[in-house]
């Protein structure tokens, strides 16, 4: 009996193909709609978690304070590095590094890039990986030697895109006019805990060396501190922040000589900015369909209007009102699961498109895909009850005698 019912509901809309196509229309639109945008804030996400993978959300920064306030009798020092981690408690690790902006030379190529001057933990704290020969090590820095591990975009930016990382082991480069060995190329890692400082457009150095033959004076210290847990930042900061603030004997009038911060935020932020956009666009999505059911609830009720003489005959003949709802029901719920489907097809179509033009990244999304066909369904089901519940309760006599 049900699938006779189906049959009847699929003759009715097939015997109003335009207006069927219309009705479903909405839904077709809104589902694709649906889908592309949750591709999108899929992609979102995905950029900001490769671009931002080096960062832990453990991780705090401690720089020189710039500035007016600064005070410049007080300076960061490598030793405050020690000193935190004596003193403040869920340490994992620590490190310092100094950077500063020198030119870098392969041939007739050359480049203003980040030179970075650190030690051998720094590789671990953030989440650098390589790609090819070998990292600084205890040996470099202690016999300052002259050797470099280059960024993915610094290696590309010297040597050209096609240009193996195995290659440039053992290639001689200049920096700040000094030979040094390349002894390592590094994994693309995306941003730096310094925000607009990219590791890929930077080159490596023993912190020795780049002390003493790059940078000098002009580079900028930074102390990066690993807590042990996320639930210890907070508390990890002030206690750094008391702890020098007596070291560099401050008084309580003075503002702090150093900046303390967390680089982790950044990735939280834009996580945050993702998920709003997300958001927004789903919601915008979800009232295309709200629309488009009420155009199919619109239909329902023409549609009834123009069968009640066919309803009140189905009822002459024996047919039950829970015959009519069905019908009517499944009417509404085949041109939603229908134009679901049509709507699917097509968001999965337009994705690969989208991803053709410079600056989009849309990432196919199963969730997305399982959201937009349930809602679609959902809404043929709502907005087609009340119709076919209409129809369900004509009086047959009534019926008949209509024109």
């Amino acid at each position: 009996m049900f699938l006779e019912i189906l049959k009847m509901a699929g003759e009715a809309l097939f015997a109003n193909k335009v207006r069927s196509f219309l009705s479903v229309l909405g839904i077709i639109i809104g589902v694709s709609t649906v889908i592309v945008v949750v591709g999108i804030g899929t992609g979102a996400q995905k950029q900001i978690a490769d671009q931002y993978k080096n960062l832990s959300a453990t991780t705090i920064m401690v720089m020189k304070q710039m500035g007016r306030d600064a005070v410049s009798s007080s300076k960061l020092a490598p030793e405050d590095s020690n000193l935190i981690a004596q003193n403040v408690a869920n340490i994992k690790d620590t490190t310092i590094f100094i950077s500063g902006n020198t030119t870098v030379a392969y041939g007739k190529e050359f480049a203003s890039l980040n030179v970075f001057g650190n030690y051998v933990n720094f590789f671990d704290i953030g989440n650098l990986e390589l790609a090819s020969g070998r990292l600084i090590n205890e040996e470099d820095i202690n016999a300052k030697t002259k050797v470099t591990v280059l960024g993915s975009g610094a290696l590309v930016t010297l040597f050209g895109e096609n240009f193996e990382a195995s290659q440039a082991i053992g290639q001689s480069i200049t920096v700040n006019s000094k030979k040094v060995e390349i002894v390592g190329v590094l994994k693309e890692n995306g941003g730096s805990a310094m925000g607009r400082m990219s590791y890929d457009d930077s080159v490596f150095t023993p912190y020795s060396t780049a002390e003493q033959t790059f940078l000098g004076k002009t580079a900028q210290m930074m102390i990066v501190v690993l807590m042990n847990d996320v639930d210890n930042l907070k508390t990890g900061m002030e206690d750094i922040t008391a702890l020098l603030r007596i070291q560099h004997k401050l008084k309580a009038s003075q503002a702090d000589d150093f900046r303390i911060f967390d680089p982790g935020s950044i990735v939280g932020a834009a996580q945050s900015s993702a998920d709003t956009m997300s958001l927004l666009l789903v919601s915008i999505a979800t009232i295309v369909l709200i629309v488009s059911g009420v155009g199919i609830m619109n239909v329902m009720f023409v549609t009834v209007a123009e069968r009640t003489k066919e309803i009140g005959i189905a009822k002459a003949i024996g047919a039950q009102k829970q015959d009519i709802l069905t019908q009517f029901l499944a009417e509404s719920v085949i041109l939603s699961i229908g134009g679901g489907m049509i709507g699917a097809l097509l968001g999965q179509i337009i994705i690969p498109i989208l991803n053709k033009f410079e600056g989009w990244y849309v990432v196919p999304s199963f969730s997305g895909v399982v959201l937009a066909f349930t809602f679609s369904a959902a809404v043929g089901l709502f907005f087609g009850f009340y119709p076919a519940l209409k129809a369900s309760k004509l009086d047959p006599v009534d019926a008949l005698r209509s024109e």
